[in-house]
């Protein structure tokens, strides 16, 4: 075992770990160490380090601990939880890690449905990005930095103070971090007009796996290309994006329309199919299916609700909807104008006025939940979605989120970037339940009925493979082992998420990281790991 090299390292040990820890010279141990020597002020970045030994270990590991799912007595903890607050941080605890054979996550908000940004059955130290959460816009240039620890929210909120015709085409979840938000691809309502977030990437802030800092002229393109939306914890750790802002009116236009099984809801949304990928790329119609109280009878029913944002007024989306949309029977009392940015509180089932500030909160959906994604290329027949409604009554909270795509995601290349699910993509499906209790017998109802209804989904989605979205993170569709990761196993679920991308994606890894030091269960490995 290696001594500190002063009193003060000493002593900051002993404040942060449990002597027997200390002298046994164990791993963790080993690596603190390392970390305080490293960093150059090892005071300032022990404000940063959290172990088990400090009181507020537990509350830094929750914070943006999103899915209570992985909040359990029995969930594996981290060894360390650091929270850099520069770049050397970073770099100390990519170093560090590797030198002592440890595994790392990486969080920026927490969001990962299978919790792998936060668990590990390795030993692991998790590197939270809470504190680089700096956005910088530049008007004149429409474009920003962001940090990874930003979450979509605090960009928005930046934006609507700034300046509200500006935008960034990201999802409508404020409290998810940009980091891996964008790592994955990233969609919100302007999709269809402006693609997904990575699309609009232009540089990035990395630190590679050797503790090198590098932007996009300093790493090679096929780096820049695959962090786009090639998955997170992979290439290395993203300390910022620069992203191209996009132009939208001062003011745009929503509406909520719901409709039960007794109101038609079957034909409404077979309509819906074939309108919602083909309608003006300014219009957004986002379709969620579940169960409710119906309005007529009272009685438990399926419910659809159709979501829109009209990059436009009031007036002319009436006119719109009348010409290419009659069957919804839109009405003026159903729209209300506001800023972009806010429609996006709107669209997580927020009220109209409600206050911009909630675009910054970290913490209002938490929950236990599974998810699961699929990508639609033809209408799914009324006979089907008729049997479909009958499942949805087990469960107390299960639904079905519904994406139009078309437009502009029909016009960009499937291999630009990483995200390969651009042309004949109707629609992709969401699929979501949630539950309150702290039951493995509630969280198995919960999951066999999402399991059952995917199984039933399988013959009118996309085949060969059946296409999935990495950010709606779903390991049942393939794990690797984290011992030994084979490219024969990631590709059962990398082919689903990236397509034809897969393979190009695995030869940058290879480059960057041949010993596939960063990895997850579902991370892209090299080729001779």
């Amino acid at each position: 075992m290696n001594s500190p090299s002063s009193p003060l390292l000493s002593f900051l040990l002993l404040l942060l770990l449990p002597f027997p820890l200390i002298t046994s010279g164990s791993p963790h141990y080993q690596f603190i160490q390392c970390l305080l020597q490293r960093s150059g002020d090892p005071t300032t970045i022990s404000k940063h380090i959290y172990t088990p030994n400090n009181a507020s270990y537990s509350s830094v590991l929750e914070y943006t601990l999103q899915d209570l799912r992985f909040n359990t007595t029995s969930t594996p903890k981290p060894l360390v939880i650091v929270t850099p607050t520069n770049v050397s941080h970073i770099q100390a605890v990519v170093l560090c890690a590797r030198e002592n054979g440890l595994h790392l996550r990486i969080r920026s908000g927490g969001h990962d449905y299978e919790g792998l940004s936060y668990v590990s059955v390795l030993p692991f130290i998790i590197l939270d990005m809470i504190n680089m959460t700096a956005i910088n816009i530049d008007v004149a240039s429409k474009s920003a930095w962001v940090q990874a620890g930003a979450t979509i929210g605090e960009l928005y909120y930046q934006l609507v103070t700034t300046d509200r015709t500006l935008a960034f085409p990201v999802g409508v979840c404020g409290s998810v971090g940009i980091g891996g938000h964008l790592s994955g691809g990233g969609y919100g309502t302007l999709v269809r007009k402006y693609g997904v977030g990575a699309d609009h990437i232009i540089d990035a802030h990395i630190v590679d796996v050797n503790g090198r800092l590098l932007d996009r002229a300093s790493m090679e393109e096929d780096v820049f290309w695959a962090i786009r939306g090639g998955g997170g914890n992979t290439y290395g750790v993203v300390v910022a994006w620069k992203v191209n802002l996009v132009s939208v009116p001062s003011n745009v236009t929503v509406f909520l329309v719901q409709r039960s099984l007794e109101q038609n809801a079957t034909k409404l949304f077979y309509r819906w199919q074939t309108v919602a990928n083909q309608i003006t790329e300014d219009l957004y119609i986002l379709g969620e299916m579940g169960k409710t109280n119906s309005s007529q009878t009272g009685n438990t029913s399926v419910n659809i609700r159709f979501y829109g944002n009209y990059q436009g007024g009031v007036d002319d989306l009436l006119q719109l909807m009348e010409e290419r949309f009659p069957e919804l029977g839109l009405v003026r009392e159903d729209c209300t104008e506001m800023s972009w940015q806010e429609s996006n509180l709107f669209f997580t089932s927020f009220p109209a006025n409600s206050s911009s500030q909630l675009l910054r909160s970290r913490t209002i959906f938490r929950r236990r939940s599974k998810s699961k994604s699929d990508y639609v290329k033809e209408p799914i027949p009324e006979a089907v979605l008729e049997k479909l409604w009958n499942m949805f009554y087990p469960v107390e909270v299960g639904f079905l989120y519904l994406a139009p795509y078309g437009g502009v995601m029909n016009r960009i290349h499937e291999s630009s970037i990483p995200y390969s699910h651009r042309a004949g993509i109707l629609y992709q499906i969401g699929y979501f339940t949630y539950w309150d209790e702290d039951s493995s017998i509630v969280a198995n109802k919960h999951i066999n009925w999402m399991r059952k209804v995917y199984r039933y989904m399988g013959p009118y989605v996309s085949k060969n493979p059946r296409s999935a979205y990495i950010n709606y993170r779903d390991l049942d569709i393939g794990v690797n082992n984290l011992y030994n990761t084979s490219y024969e196993k990631a590709s059962i679920w990398g082919r689903k998420y990236f397509g034809d991308n897969f393979d190009r994606l695995v030869r940058v890894k290879t480059k960057v990281d041949p010993s596939n030091f960063l990895r997850n269960e579902q991370s892209v490995p090299p080729t001779l790991s």
